[in-house]
């Protein structure tokens, strides 16, 4: 059994009294629940709307991000919001934030590259209160994971993005959640005509959101 002290580490006792994005930013940038703060640059807490139709939600920030204090707004970002336009949403209309708010990396073993290593459990355990008070005070009536890790945190273990991509599953989260790749993964395609290929499956997947975002604004 860890340490008391290592076992009850995390941000919920950083969450403000109530909570608004901009509170919840200023608190979040003094965050120390895990280790991960000691390497990186600084904080990447989301941003977008404070009342979006849809949130976003990744593993971590990247390198890009890490440097800029925003989210996605690397490589992966450009494909996301690529991905978006041709799925006919917004970028205006959408939150956008990681289930880990601090830049996770090991060095390259060649050059100064610093190279993303996935969190630990403890690591996303620990920063999790911050996007439970996200999603509280955005209220975001569907939600899209992006990658495994993001996925695996929010809707089980057992989930599989690949098995069930681009379906709305069961949640208390909001009432439409769903799970896809991570942009960064088409990034990682072996040839251009299979990033094409994922590329254009990841814009189906984002479709299946517009289109539940706008019936949703039908009924409203």
């Amino acid at each position: 059994m860890p340490p008391r002290n290592q076992a009850q580490r995390t941000a919920a006792p950083l969450i403000p009294e109530k909570p608004t994005l901009s509170k919840l930013r200023d608190a979040a940038a003094r965050c120390r629940a895990c280790d991960l703060w000691k390497k990186a640059t600084q904080t990447v807490f989301g941003e977008g709307a404070s009342r979006p139709s849809l949130m976003l939600i990744g593993e971590q920030p990247g390198d890009k991000e890490d440097l800029a204090g925003h989210p996605f707004v690397g490589p992966a970002g450009h494909v996301l919001d690529e991905a978006l336009a041709a799925a006919g949403i917004d970028r205006s209309d959408v939150y956008l934030t990681n289930v880990v708010k601090h830049f996770n990396w090991v060095p390259a073993q060649r050059g100064k590259r610093r190279i993303h290593k996935k969190p630990r459990y403890s690591e996303i355990k620990a920063c999790r209160p911050w996007l439970d008070a996200e999603i509280a005070v955005t209220r975001p009536p569907v939600i899209v994971c992006l990658g495994a890790t993001a996925a695996q945190s929010l809707l089980g273990r057992e989930f599989s993005v690949m098995r069930d991509r681009g379906k709305f599953v069961p949640s208390e989260l909001a009432p439409f959640v769903m799970a896809t790749v991570h942009p960064s993964s088409i990034l990682r395609a072996p040839d251009d005509a299979s990033r094409q290929t994922q590329k254009q499956a990841f814009i189906v997947d984002l479709r299946i959101a517009a289109a539940q975002i706008t019936k949703l604004r039908r009924a409203a």
